[in-house]
């Protein structure tokens, strides 16, 4: 095992000359004020925080000299700029020998500034940015910083809080320790996760003839392998990564294990194995004698297979806990070195803690009278539910590259056939080979029959349209449905809406409390083909284009950051999405604009783009957004909610994953309110 892990290590230490020359982190924060000379004057002032051992330069460079700060602001009717960007921070000059010539230098602060006239009276927006040039060690980066301010005290500019990912940090520890054993906990009622109880359960079943010490050290064994195969490996990532100074190959590694289709049918493929075992075709065991010490290879052999059953289980559980897992290592690019480890190494005792205690209970059920029978039933009953639930990760794929093998009808006639075959099973009228018939049901058969049944009755309206919210997580967008009554419905009932008011706009007068319509924006909507909304809704799944959208509707952008392996986004859609409120507001005071972070169709090659956030190329329609989304908002995590005005300005704090309908509804309401009023939000990524 030493073995194993030093062999990671070096891997990722031979690697760090390559990723140094192509990844170096932002090493400036800039603050950005407006500062009123006289009536009709004012100063942009940009003040930079530099990280030690970098430096940038002045605003007035020689012609062979690095490259100068540079202010781009985009004048208008309301302003013009007056002479050009100057340093008001004063150094001596400082020499370079390669360029044989002087000028200036900043290392630790350094503060800029730029004049502009007023030519109107009143609130203006100021956007533009600055680019510059970070040095340390011969090793330069050229970098830009946007800017977004509205001059004016009516509308104000809301000032952003701390950065999350840092303010936790600096604040309290012990916040972080336990927001992420909540969030270990939490991941076991995902998807990915919960099925793996079950396995859990039917694996330490084989120990026959163990003593109890050897059932709990095989626990204690599963439980620290788990522990370690969260933390180490991300701790080496963590380690390296912030040596190196990348800050996004993290992030591409678990949206690979979350959405590409190797990963997502090798995890399909390790669930139909475990239910054909489930079904009497073979048997998956351990060596019986685990601390044998006499037979140190037997011994060696069932630490293997311990350690292979929760290596599986760490790698299905990244469909889910990958973006948690990815957050928590952006901090560390931050600056925040410890604190992503000792929180990874609290959410993953959190996550290894229940499986323990399960691994912990087959030895129990052994010891239980007429146990050999029942835990027979078990099994087959666990093999349907592997069945069921493997279907999960084959259908990201499907989602993901748009394969359209598991619409959702295709997926819940799966399910209802695969409980419909549990019941029967129940009920005594399927048995599998060396089974005895079933004379007589229990009462505790019985009440489980009685739910499976329940069960399948719950899903059969699914198949024409029905919400299914308690499934929402693991079903595929019901927007796939072949045959939607909801929807059928809704749409006609949209066309004589329509008719009514094309009635009444033809009249001399119109209805007493309708307002005139806005400007419409007719432009038919990009990737329609491949992405499609829930609950009717209509959209736009490009930014740009629901940019222009908005500036030709007069509306807010509802930015939804979304993925087809994203199962916290179909329950927010089940969930909140489809409250009255929610809908009537992003249906009629919105644009909505979807962005796939992990789509993988590609990208025609005249729109292909090298990031300027982590030097990369990005050919796909995913990577195209997520890196929009990092670059832009510093997160890489999904769900994430953005209402934002015409020229990109925040009107509210991001929302994350919150099931609070309420909340959803305040968020929606405010962020309408601040658009009316011209107020911002301003946010800060580092």
């Amino acid at each position: 095992m030493k073995r194993f892990f030093f062999s990671l290590l070096m891997a990722f230490v031979a690697m760090m000359p390559l990723r140094m020359q192509a990844q170096i982190i932002d090493p400036v924060q800039w603050s950005i004020t407006i500062e009123d000379l006289n009536e009709s004057e004012f100063d942009l002032v940009a003040t930079a925080t530099i990280d030690p051992q970098f430096h940038i330069y002045s605003t007035t460079m020689p012609d062979l000299a690095p490259l100068p700060t540079v202010f781009d602001i985009k004048t208008s009717e309301f302003f013009e700029a007056v002479g050009e960007a100057r340093d008001l921070t004063d150094v001596p000059l400082f020499y370079d020998d390669i360029f044989e010539t002087e000028y200036k230098q900043f290392s630790g602060t350094a503060a800029f500034a730029q004049t502009f006239r007023k030519l109107k009276d009143g609130s203006f927006p100021i956007t533009g940015e600055i680019s510059y040039q970070a040095c340390k060690d011969g090793q330069c980066v050229s970098l830009t910083e946007d800017i977004d301010l509205m001059y004016g005290s009516e509308p104000a500019v809301i000032e952003a809080d701390e950065p999350e990912t840092q303010a936790s940090t600096k604040s309290n520890i012990w916040g972080m320790i336990l927001e992420a054993i909540l969030w270990g906990f939490a991941a076991l009622l995902t998807p990915c996760v919960f099925p793996m109880i079950p396995m859990t359960v039917s694996f330490f079943m084989h120990g026959e003839g163990e003593s109890k010490a050897q059932g709990r050290f095989k626990a204690l064994m599963y439980f620290i392998f788990i522990v370690l195969l969260y933390t180490l490996p991300i701790a080496i990532i963590i380690i390296v990564t912030w040596l190196v100074g990348g800050n996004s190959v993290t992030a591409d590694i678990f949206n690979w294990l979350a959405t590409h289709w190797l990963p997502n049918i090798l995890f399909f493929l390790v669930f139909m194995v475990f239910a054909a075992s489930f079904f009497g075709a073979f048997e998956i065991t351990l060596g019986s004698n685990m601390v044998n010490k006499s037979d140190s290879k037997q011994s060696t052999k069932s630490l293997g297979g311990i350690f292979f059953m929760a290596l599986t289980l760490v790698l299905v559980s990244f469909a889910c806990t990958g973006p948690i897992v990815g957050t928590v290592l952006i901090k560390s690019t931050s600056g925040e070195f410890w604190a992503p480890i000792v929180t990874m190494f609290a959410f993953a005792v959190a996550f290894a803690l229940p499986f323990a205690l399960f691994a912990f209970f087959p030895n129990l059920l052994q010891r239980l009278p007429k146990s050999g029978g029942w835990l027979n039933s078990v099994k087959v009953v666990l093999g349907f539910i592997e069945v069921a639930l493997g279907f999960k990760f084959l259908s990201v794929a499907d989602q993901t590259y748009h394969w359209h093998l598991l619409d959702r009808e295709v997926y819940l006639g799966i399910w209802i056939v695969c409980f419909t075959l549990l019941g029967l099973y129940l009920l005594g009228k399927i048995r599998f080979k060396g089974e005895k018939e079933v004379k007589e049901l229990g009462v505790f058969r019985l009440v489980l029959i009685i739910i499976d049944f329940t069960f399948v009755i719950y899903m059969i309206p699914g198949m024409w349209g029905a919400p299914l919210k308690a499934l929402s997580g693991y079903l595929p967008p019901k927007q796939t449905l072949d045959f939607d009554l909801n929807r059928i419905i809704e749409e006609n009932s949209e066309k004589v809406i329509e008719y009514v008011d094309a009635k009444f706009a033809n009249m001399a007068v119109a209805p007493q409390g309708k307002s005139q319509p806005v400007a419409t924006f007719d432009e038919e909507v990009k990737y329609a083909d491949l992405f499609h909304l829930p609950h009717n809704l209509k959209g736009y799944f490009d930014y740009d284009q629901a940019l222009a959208a908005a500036k030709a509707t007069n509306k807010p952008i509802f930015i939804d950051f979304t993925g087809h392996g994203c199962v916290n986004c179909r329950e927010m859609e089940a969930n909140v999405w489809s409250d009255p409120r929610v809908k009537d507001m992003l249906r009629n005071d919105f644009i909505i604009c979807a962005l796939y972070v992990d789509d993988k169709t590609a990208l025609p090659k005249e729109e292909w783009f090298t990031s300027t956030y982590d030097g990369k190329e990005k050919k796909t329609i995913g990577r195209k957004w997520a890196d929009f989304q990092i670059s832009k908002f510093g997160t890489n995590a999904q769900p994430y909610y953005c209402l934002m005005d015409h020229n990109g300005n925040l009107l509210m704090k991001p929302r994350a994953y919150n099931l609070d309908k309420d909340g959803f509804v305040s968020f929606l309401k405010e962020g309408l309110k601040n658009f009316e009023e011209g107020t911002f939000y301003q946010h800060v990524v580092d």
